[in-house]
């Protein structure tokens, strides 16, 4: 779906609120903000995961192609492309992508500092 997007518009993602990813690295992309919040678009190779991790603002997740396993506040579920998540702010969860995945993320209050760098 979003291949034909020119590749420079992509920057890594090697951590996330500060920790690194596990498995490798996945790569992101802004697409939009607003005064309430941000959204990326966010891709994760096979075998890649966030460490457990919380942070300051909700993040609504939609999936978009690929399959994820996550937990959040140790329940653990699996998404596929139209599914979608909610990580609550303060609530400690990760994701883990099983096959290649991307989805967009937003997230609310928009963070002070990018929570992908």
């Amino acid at each position: 779906m979003m291949d034909g997007m020119d590749e420079q518009v992509w920057q890594p993602l090697k951590t996330v609120e500060g920790l690194s990813l596990q498995g490798g690295e996945g790569r992101f992309r802004l697409l939009e903000t607003a005064e309430s919040g941000v959204a990326y678009l966010i891709h994760y190779p096979a075998g890649v995961a966030s460490p457990p991790h919380a942070h300051d603002h909700d993040s609504i997740v939609y999936v978009l192609s690929g399959r994820l396993r996550g937990t959040v506040d140790g329940v653990e579920a699996e998404l596929e492309p139209g599914d979608s998540a909610l990580h609550p702010r303060g609530v400690t969860h990760h994701v883990e992508a099983l096959t290649d995945s991307m989805w967009v993320e937003f997230k609310s209050p928009r963070p002070a500092r990018s929570p992908l760098a």
